[in-house]
């Protein structure tokens, strides 16, 4: 479920990477972001709204597999 001002979409081929779901899980500042416990990607719905527009999490993942959507500018 998409927050009320941002959504993020991921790449289903980066769920899965783990090394990815890691590297996307440290380098977001709002916890956006999570490693399930089997090393998957999580997308922590209830944090999108903190998203800061800084593109990290964007630049750390292959081109075009990460996007963060702007819902307000639809």
């Amino acid at each position: 479920m998409a927050g009320m001002f941002i959504d993020v979409q991921v790449d289903p081929q980066i769920t899965q990477n783990s090394e990815l779901a890691k590297q996307l899980t440290e380098v977001c500042p709002v916890a956006i972001f999570a490693q399930k416990s089997d090393g998957t990607l999580r997308v922590v719905a209830e944090n999108l709204d903190e998203c800061v527009l800084c593109d990290l999490c964007v630049n750390a993942a292959p081109p075009g597999s990460v996007r963060v959507v702007k819902l307000y500018e639809r």
